[in-house]
This record gives C-alpha cells, structure tokens and sequence, in this order.
C-alpha cells in the first residue's frame, strides 16, 4: 500500500502523520511511502530523516494526496486538502465531525473512507488513540490557563500557587476523565487549590484512592458547578462524549457570577466546546473576553508542544496504522471492532451513530458495511 503524509496546514499545527520512524516501520512492512517536503519541521523532523528511513520526499501536497492509498494526517482535512481526497482512499487522521457540519458533507461527497482516531476503542474501554493527546491537552491547561490569569493577558492576576500569606489560585476540572485527571494533577503541582467535578462516583473514588487528596472531588451536578465556577479563579473543561458534541455545561448567562477576570479554558472545543460561549481559537490569537471572563478555546493545543506530541501520537497510531496498510481497511476492521468503531464515513455513508445525531444526518453501524469483508 502507498501511505502519503502531508503537511499540516491548520493554523499554527507543528505536528506530523508520521515520524521518521514509522516511516522505516511501514517501508520494511513493504509499502511505499510518500511525505511532502517540510512536512516534519515544526516537529524537528527533517526531510533528511525521512528519505534515510525510506520515503519519497514529494514537492506538494497534490502529489501525497495524488499517490497515496493511504492517507495520514493529524488534523482533520482542510477545505482545500478536502478537494483532494477521492473515493477509494484511506483517511486516518481526527476527524471530530460532530461539530462540523461542512466537512462532514465534503467526506461523503468525496467517497473517501475515514476513519477517526478519536472514536476508535479499546478491548479494556478507553480511546486509546484520543489518550495521548488527551494527556497532552491536559498538562497544558493549566500553564495555559495560569499564563491567561497574568493581568498583562487580560486576566485576575492571580499567582496559581500563591505565596505565604497569600492565598492560591482556585481551579475547578469539570470532568474527571484523562484530560481532567492530568490537568488537575499539574494545576494542584503548580500550588493551586483544586477541585474535580465528575458525575461518575465510581470515578470520583478512583480519583481519591489514586492521588490521597492532591485535589478535591465533587459530584458534578448543576447546581455545584454553578457553585465552583463562582469561587473560581481558572475553570477547566474536560467533558468528553466520544463523537458526539461536547454537552453545554456553563451557560452565559452564569458568567455574570463568576470573578471578573477569571479565565476559562476549554479542552473539548474540539467537539464544539463545553461552555455555551465557547468558539475556536488558534494559537496566534488563543484568548478573547465575553462578559468579563477570559476564554482560551485553542482547538489543537496539542500542536504547541508538536515534538512531544507527534511521538506520542505516533507511538499510539503506529500498530493500527499498520494494519490497515497490511490488511486494508476491511479486512483490518472486520478483525477488529474496536478499530472498526473508527470509521465515521465510507463511500458516501456516514457510520457513526453519535456524528449522525449531532448533525442529523443518517448513519449506519461501520458492521452493516462490513458484512462479508474478508476476516
């Protein structure tokens, strides 16, 4: 199979498909590989590397998307790379469909198969391909979310550890899954006062057996985060339906309660975003203001630490990249449900039932397509 990398165009996104590495894993799985020049850069990757490992280093982006069977990127297509795709071809890359109506639409227009990192599952429960970024996104938060507290920034000018005599920062996580997790675990090492809303009570358990009161925990119910949101300094979004639109938790209308100058970031802007007030942002321009509350909504944060990103990307796709180019699509999908709940369109089709709610637009199940792949 002919697997194409091409350069990521999404506004300030330094991360690569594929490593050096994982080009010199497909080439002694036998396929060809194909990555547009540049392509690595912004993750220290360099054109050199990749021609040692074995790819075809190619001018454009036309060209990748031209040769390959297979295409893998890290950020959904662009309108312009959209063009590009055709019916036959592979994309693996996230999609996070359900808040884009527009690329949805062009994916069935093209008749590509797509197949999305963040809905693909695992044996044991868990997203393992949304984990690493999830981990990611997470740490960041809280330094984002601290830096937009300065009052050069626009924010409280709060300190998020404080000083002796004076109080820290409050930082309240609003969900208790890996992004909450790790981003309370770096706002409470930074000396802030933190607190974990999660709806789940088994979670809320782990949370405290596992980190012996680093952080508190607090059943997520509307009532106490209108509470906590009004106590904070810095609120942190963390809700996640796999494929499906982030649930809309802080309304605007509660922003007049919270501490002018406090800040809120928003880890699930890649589904829409949990706050109502919520809109993308980019890395150039992470920050705006409504009502007094600062909102950092980046929606690849990620991509502003793209070497430790990209490998640990890499490290997660790699084994299920492979098998797609050993297998195809179908014969890999049908081996593997947890892979196949990744596909999100095919042919024309689209194939995730959460994406389909959100958009109103008719799904089938990835297994009514698969009906009598090769195993």
């Amino acid at each position: 199979m002919h697997i194409g990398c091409p350069r990521e165009i999404k506004p300030q996104e330094f991360r690569v498909g594929l490593t050096p590495a994982a080009a010199a894993e497909a080439v002694a799985h036998g396929h060809e590989v194909s990555v547009e020049t540049g392509a690595g850069l912004g993750a220290g990757f360099a054109d050199a590397e990749y021609a040692a490992a074995g790819a075809a280093i190619l001018p454009e982006a036309a060209a990748v998307f031209a040769a390959a069977d297979l295409v893998v990127k890290v950020k959904e297509p662009q309108a312009s790379e959209r063009t590009m795709l055709r019916e036959g071809q592979v994309l693996f890359t996230y999609l996070h469909l359900a808040p884009d109506l527009e690329q949805t639409r062009d994916l069935l227009a093209s008749g590509v198969t797509a197949i999305a990192y963040e809905t693909i599952t695992a044996p044991g429960g868990g997203l393992p391909l949304l984990a690493p970024m999830s981990e990611v996104a997470g740490k960041l938060a809280p330094q984002m979310g601290s830096w937009t507290l300065q009052k050069a920034n626009g924010g409280r000018g709060v300190l998020m550890g404080g000083v002796p005599g004076v109080l820290p920062a409050e930082v309240t996580v609003i969900g208790g899954g890996v992004v909450g997790t790790h981003a309370a675990r770096v706002a409470a090492g930074m000396g802030a006062q933190v607190t974990v809303l999660d709806r789940s009570l088994p979670r809320l358990r782990q949370l405290d057996e596992a980190f012996g009161g680093l952080f508190r925990t607090r059943f997520a119910s509307a009532a106490h985060i209108a509470e906590q949101i009004a106590s904070a300094d810095m609120v942190i979004g963390a809700v996640l339906v796999p494929g499906a639109a982030a649930p809309k938790l802080v309304r605007r209308d509660q922003l007049a309660s919270m501490k002018p100058g406090a800040v809120l970031v928003d880890v699930a802007i890649d589904q829409g975003g949990c706050f109502e007030t919520s809109r993308a942002t980019t890395h150039a321009d992470p920050v705006y203001e409504v009502d007094g509350v600062l909102h950092y909504c980046v929606a690849n944060m990620p991509g502003a630490v793209p070497r430790t990103s990209t490998i640990a990307l890499g490290n997660a796709t790699l084994p299920y990249l492979m098998t797609l180019a050993d297998k195809g699509w179908r014969g890999a999908l049908a081996e593997d449900r947890h892979l196949a709940a990744g596909l999100n369109v095919q042919g024309g089709t689209l194939t995730n039932a959460a994406v389909g709610a959100a958009l109103g637009i008719e799904a089938v199940t990835p297994e009514s397509l698969l009906q009598g792949s090769p195993g």
